[in-house]
């Protein structure tokens, strides 16, 4: 008898630590929709002390590292992220959200590692596959970033990220006719969006075609004109033909729609000097 009341008290006091840990998770989720992230925080670690050891300790860590990311806190996200990513090394929220990190940090190596690791659990994730294309093309290894850019367009074929990811490689690739004929195909099929006019405006004023550059430019500032990046990618165009009143004044723009006036004064000067 003494036996079984001992088993009793302990199912018993099992159930009050599950209950507790669930308890908390539920509060730190109804801070986390309040933004109430210091809450938030306190909360799962709350939960995490209840019951260290538990699997479900993967998904406290990762609502962790997108806590502290949120504030800033880089170095802890990553920290969080790598210990959720050791409780359940097969999670692709934890994966994906540490490669998104590493590439924030400029840490394109590591989040390669990760990406990589994603498309090995599932080969046709289109996050992950649209990223490792972006990273093989900045290293200039080509044929892999071709192959999962084509992958992701088979997938998605109005995916017009992976479409103008595409177009950028082949402009690198030493195919310029085929990706100028790709971007004038993309605007006729999206001629509201902005971005594809600064993008061949860019490609345009490499081949010293500087009129239609400025008018692709100017394109683009009239479908999105509170967007500093077009003002100062006009600047720059600006700069470059030497007419730097016209290249100051849409540094201004720049800055009053949110560009740093810092970044703004050190391209500025950068160009004065040349």
């Amino acid at each position: 008898m003494k036996h079984l009341l001992c088993i009793l008290l302990l199912c018993s006091s099992t159930m009050v630590q599950a209950q507790s840990y669930q308890e908390y998770v539920k509060m730190a989720m109804e801070a986390l929709e309040k933004d109430s992230l210091h809450q938030a925080e306190a909360l799962f670690r709350k939960a995490l002390e209840k019951d260290p050891a538990i699997k479900s300790n993967a998904i406290l860590f990762d609502y962790l590292g997108q806590i502290q990311e949120r504030r800033g806190e880089l170095k802890d996200a990553l920290d969080s992220y790598s210990m959720g990513h050791n409780i359940s090394p097969t999670t692709l929220s934890i994966l994906l959200n540490r490669a998104s990190l590493y590439m924030r940090m400029n840490n394109e190596k590591r989040a390669l590692v990760d990406y990589n690791e994603v498309l090995d659990l599932n080969a046709d994730h289109p996050e992950a596959l649209f990223f490792r294309a972006y990273i093989y093309m900045q290293e200039h290894n080509y044929k892999q970033a071709r192959t999962d850019y084509e992958h992701l367009i088979r997938l998605e074929p109005n995916n017009v990220e992976a479409q103008l990811g595409l177009v950028l490689l082949n402009d690198k690739d030493n195919r310029p006719r085929e990706a100028m004929e790709q971007m004038n195909a993309l605007i006729q099929l999206y001629p509201a969006r902005a971005q594809l006019y600064v993008t061949r405006a860019g490609m345009e004023q490499d081949r010293q075609q500087h009129e239609v550059a400025l008018h692709d430019y100017n394109q683009a500032i009239e479908l999105d004109p509170t967007n500093a990046e077009y003002y100062i990618a006009r600047g720059t165009y600006y700069l470059n033909v030497k007419k730097k009143k016209l290249a100051k004044a849409d540094f201004t723009q720049a800055v009053k729609y949110g560009a740093d006036e810092k970044d703004v004064a050190a391209l500025l000067n950068e160009y004065s000097n040349k």
